[in-house]
């Protein structure tokens, strides 16, 4: 007898409550213990919530909350299995990005995002990623609407568009290797303990990509992405911040990703 309902030997396992959570942190990464999984689940549930709030704003009215937050759990508990205390970076940080991830993958995969703007999408990201290899800079919109022959007002219709339908993020951010593997912002932070050196070389060399390419984006589209994804900021925000509309604010992080999944795409091809 004498067992806990977790049923364990009181005298030999200690309550959870007289560890800090940098302890709970170092014990779970050793045993996978589910009776700590379980505590962070519930001290971190109310985070998904809140990422799940985040990213409802400018969605369709047939995107239900709920479901942005079941989507999120998902997100919650990978996040809860990768991380990495000895990363020195704060549990909340890294579960947001990948909570936010979880969600997105998910609504990418309902595809409710139309055929033309998906086409149109792609279509953009190509000739921003052409011309700008070409000219060795950022390009500008009217460079950009001239190589795909038409005029400034039309590109801003075209990307006003985009960005009103389209579900973009950094976890798109990714390259895929021989093994299918995924890279992204979020996997700087992640513990690369388990990956061989070729992989680490690899996720290394694109996350440096990634960060260059961030740093030469036009100062507010840099600026947008810093406020969106490490301030935590929502898009509303971020336009009181800037004194612009929560439209261009919006219109601004699309072309922001779109420049960078250009860059990469380009970096994968050998181009850059």
């Amino acid at each position: 007898m004498g067992k806990t309902f977790w049923g364990s030997d009181k005298s030999r396992e200690p309550d959870l409550e007289d560890k800090t959570e940098e302890e709970l942190w170092i014990q779970y990464r050793k045993k996978k213990d589910l009776r700590i999984r379980e505590s962070f689940i519930k001290q971190y549930a109310p985070l998904v919530k809140y990422v799940a709030g985040k990213v409802a704003v400018g969605m369709p009215h047939n995107v239900e909350f709920d479901d942005l937050v079941g989507f999120g759990v998902f997100g919650l508990l990978d996040a809860i299995d990768k991380f990495d205390p000895d990363k020195n970076v704060k549990f909340k940080t890294y579960a947001v990005t990948r909570i936010r991830g979880a969600i997105f993958d998910e609504l990418r995969s309902i595809d409710w995002v139309p055929r033309s703007v998906r086409q149109k999408t792609r279509e953009v990201e190509e000739a921003i990623g052409a011309l700008e290899a070409q000219l060795g800079r950022t390009a500008t919109d009217q460079e950009i609407a001239q190589s795909m022959g038409m005029d400034e007002n039309e590109y801003q219709k075209v990307m006003q568009r985009i960005s009103s339908t389209s579900i973009l993020s950094l976890s798109d951010m990714w390259f895929s290797g021989d093994e299918n593997d995924k890279v992204s912002i979020g996997d700087g932070i992640e513990s690369p303990a388990s990956l061989n050196p070729d992989v680490i070389v690899e996720k290394e060399e694109i996350r440096r990509v990634i960060i260059g390419a961030i740093n030469d984006l036009p100062e507010k589209e840099k600026k947008i992405l810093v406020l969106y994804y490490y301030e935590d900021l929502t898009l509303k925000e971020i336009g009181q911040v800037l004194e612009v509309t929560e439209s261009r604010v919006s219109q601004l992080h699309t072309k922001a990703i779109l420049r960078l999944r250009a860059r990469l795409t380009n970096v994968r091809k050998g181009i850059v």
